[in-house]
């Protein structure tokens, strides 16, 4: 059996979430905003600036690093963190590296004082829907227009705010995410 680990990256680990940055954004170009031919360009103070803007988790499966996601204040409010940039390298899709991404980004928010954790899903993605909501994430009312478009352009798509309790109240969803 492998052995996942997840630690903190810091500004002197930019190089190593520039190279699995750039790794997702080149296997997976359709869940990120963001190119790789824009990223890859960026100097080392951008990098390290990013750093210092959110806290990047890196999942390692026998030492190798394996998948990757960031935790920063949410535009909803002041006790909401948001979970965002999850990816995992496709051969190890499957084997609890995204579990224990979301769990690392869950206790990270409440060491940050977090009361609650968003992670906002296309709601035309069953597979992520499927995937937050058994982890505990909740549906919200909260929609917003995609910020990236699947590649056949159909339309208007959106995504909605999924929403994690790190209290003891499982129910309770903060009212900035209602709307």
């Amino acid at each position: 059996m492998s052995e996942i680990s997840v630690r903190a990256l810091g500004e002197e680990d930019w190089q190593e979430y520039r190279e699995i940055r750039l790794e997702a954004l080149k296997e997976s170009p359709e869940a990120f905003v963001a190119t790789h031919d824009e990223e890859s360009g960026y100097e080392e103070d951008r990098w390290r600036d990013r750093m210092n803007r959110s806290r990047r988790l890196l999942a390692l499966v026998d030492d190798v690093p394996t998948g990757v996601v960031s935790v920063g204040r949410s535009k909803t409010g002041p006790d909401v963190a948001e979970l965002f940039g999850l990816w995992v390298r496709p051969d190890a899709r499957g084997t609890g590296v995204a579990w224990r991404l979301v769990e690392a980004g869950a206790q990270q928010a409440r060491e940050d004082g977090r009361t609650h954790l968003a992670y906002w899903v296309g709601t035309d993605n069953g597979r992520a829907v499927a995937f937050a909501s058994s982890f505990g994430f909740r549906p919200t009312e909260n929609r917003r227009p995609m910020r990236v478009q699947s590649a056949d352009g159909d339309g208007e798509e959106t995504e909605i705010a999924m929403v994690l309790p790190l209290g003891s109240d499982p129910g309770a969803v903060p009212s900035s995410l209602l709307h």
